[in-house]
């Protein structure tokens, strides 16, 4: 059963990995829709949140403060809902139907990793980790 329970926290985590690379690696693409977007410091907030899923992705799949991570997650996830992939803006019907699919997204997977964060902080057993919880409840 702990191989079940890495091979799901790494595949949890994967995409925010992957996508903090993305992040650091596209910068100025990122910049750019960020900007598109009318996010207040772009480049910044682009940096900050690829640093949010990179640091929180590695932690939970690794198991180093998993919780810790978790919540980095989704942290990012629940103002990238509202502020990125606000569908009920655009007029664009495929636009509109991508948007949502993305919010949706990013609303479920907040919600697991929510789910994460509060499992882990009260003490649930997520597989071999390098270190415990940050935060006890």
């Amino acid at each position: 059963m702990n191989a079940v329970l890495v091979i799901g926290r790494v595949l949890f985590a994967i995409i925010f990995i992957n996508s903090g690379i993305n992040h650091i690696l596209k910068l100025e693409a990122m910049t750019g829709y960020a900007k598109y977007k009318k996010i207040p410091a772009a480049k910044a907030s682009v940096v900050v949140t690829g640093l949010m899923m990179l640091v929180g992705g590695v932690y939970v799949a690794l198991g180093i403060y998993a919780d810790l991570g978790a919540l980095l997650i989704a942290a990012f996830l629940i103002p990238t809902a509202l502020l990125m992939h606000n569908f009920w803006t655009e007029t664009d019907p495929t636009a509109k139907q991508n948007a949502s699919i993305s919010f949706f997204k990013d609303l479920s997977l907040a919600g697991a990793a929510l789910m994460l964060f509060a499992l882990i902080g009260a003490g649930a057993d997520i597989g071999p980790s390098i270190t415990s919880a940050l935060f006890n409840f």
